[in-house]
C-alpha cells in the first residue's frame, strides 16, 4: 500500500518540476528574444564633431543609428535611434606625435534609454584614419606604406631644394631638401595630423553585450 501511494505522488512532483523548468526556460528564451544579440554590427552617424586637438576625456557626444537592427526574435527596430556616449581618451598630435581617440558608448534610446556596450570597428569612407578593434576601438591617424612614404619624402626633398638650386645656393638647397623631406615624411606617415570626426561621420560599431529591449 505504501508503495502504491508513493508512486502517484512522485509522478506528480516530476510533472510539476518539468512544468516549472519549461516555464523558466521559456522565460529565458523570451527574454533573449527581446534583445539585439552581442556581436551585431551597428552603423551610426555622429551628431557631434570630435577633434583630437580639443577633445578631452569625458566630453559627451551623440549619434544615431543609420540602419535597422534585428532582434533575436526577428523583430526589427527602425533606424534613427539616439545614442549617447563620451570621449574615453584623446591624444593630440601636438603632444603624442600621432593623434588617437577612443570613444565610449553609454546608452541607446529605443522606447526607453538602455545601456549600450559597443566598440568602434571601422570609420567607413574616412581614409585618413584607421581603427584598431583589439585596442578598444582606438581611432588613429593612418600610417601610409613605406614606399609611399619614401616617394613623398623624395618629392618633398626635391621641392625643398628647388629654391636653393635656382639661386645657385648649395647650402640653401641642402637645408631645403632636408626640411622638405621631413615635412613630406610627417604628412605621409600621419605624424602631426589631428583627427577630426565631423558631424555626420559614419562609425561602425560591434556590440560587446546584448541590448535587452525588455530591460531583462
Amino acid at each position: 500500500m505504501r508503495r502504491t501511494t508513493t508512486l502517484p505522488v512522485l509522478v506528480t512532483l516530476l510533472i510539476i518540476a518539468g512544468a516549472m523548468s519549461g516555464q523558466v526556460q521559456g522565460q529565458s528564451q523570451s527574454g533573449y528574444g527581446e534583445a539585439v544579440p552581442a556581436g551585431v554590427r551597428v552603423l551610426v552617424g555622429l551628431q557631434s564633431t570630435l577633434d583630437t586637438k580639443a577633445a578631452k576625456a569625458g566630453d559627451p557626444f551623440r549619434a544615431r543609428t543609420l540602419e535597422p537592427l534585428t532582434m533575436a526574435n526577428g523583430r526589427v527596430l527602425p533606424p534613427g535611434m539616439e545614442i549617447r556616449g563620451h570621449v574615453d581618451k584623446a591624444e593630440s598630435a601636438h603632444k603624442a606625435g600621432r593623434a588617437r581617440i577612443w570613444l565610449a558608448f553609454d546608452e541607446i534610446r529605443t522606447s526607453q534609454w538602455l545601456p549600450l556596450v559597443a566598440v568602434v570597428d571601422d570609420v567607413p569612407g574616412i581614409h585618413s584614419v584607421k581603427v584598431d578593434y583589439d585596442r578598444e576601438g582606438e581611432i588613429e591617424a593612418r600610417t601610409s606604406k613605406r614606399q609611399e612614404e619614401a616617394e613623398a619624402a623624395a618629392a618633398g626633398a626635391f621641392v625643398g631644394a628647388a629654391s636653393g638650386v635656382a639661386t645657385h645656393n648649395g647650402k640653401g638647397a641642402a637645408e631645403g631638401a632636408a626640411a622638405g623631406a621631413a615635412t613630406a615624411f610627417m604628412v605621409a606617415s600621419g605624424l602631426g595630423q589631428e583627427i577630426t570626426l565631423a558631424k555626420g561621420t559614419k562609425l561602425e560599431l560591434i556590440l560587446d553585450r546584448p541590448i535587452y529591449i525588455g530591460g531583462n
